[in-house]
């Protein structure tokens, strides 16, 4: 029994002391390191292509690009070409465009506020709430 202390006593001793000793980091990229800066302006720019896609990918989009003669294939791989600071600008411009699509959101949204003040009983704007 004492043979068995001793022996785990020293694998404990050992494993402590290579555990407490520093652990060299990772070698640097090739470029030296990387800032928060370019990581956050990385996935700014991964973000701004989610978005252009997301537009690009809609049935209505889609459908006005082939009416306009435009292949939806080609849109996509100019958009893949596109620069971090173009896929931006494209993407920031998106946001000013008007879209139809809100229009419906809005007006399904006051529909379900409407239909649950009804049956909370605040309104009586549909009969088929009681």
């Amino acid at each position: 029994m004492k043979q068995l202390r001793r022996t785990l006593s020293l694998l404990l001793i050992a494993t402590l002391v290579l555990g407490s000793l520093p652990v060299a980091a990772a070698p640097a990229p090739a470029g030296g390191m990387v800032t928060t800066q370019d990581a956050l302006a990385a996935e700014r720019a991964q973000g701004d292509r989610e978005r252009i896609h997301a537009v690009l990918a809609r049935e209505d989009v889609r459908e006005q690009l082939v009416a306009q003669g435009v292949d939806p294939a080609e849109v996509e791989a100019r958009v893949a070409a596109l620069s971090d600071a173009e896929a931006a600008q494209m993407a920031d411009r998106l946001d000013e465009m008007p879209a139809g699509a809100s229009v419906v959101g809005a007006l399904f949204a006051v529909f379900v506020i409407l239909l649950v003040t009804d049956i909370l009983g605040l309104t009586n704007v549909y009969p088929f709430t009681r």
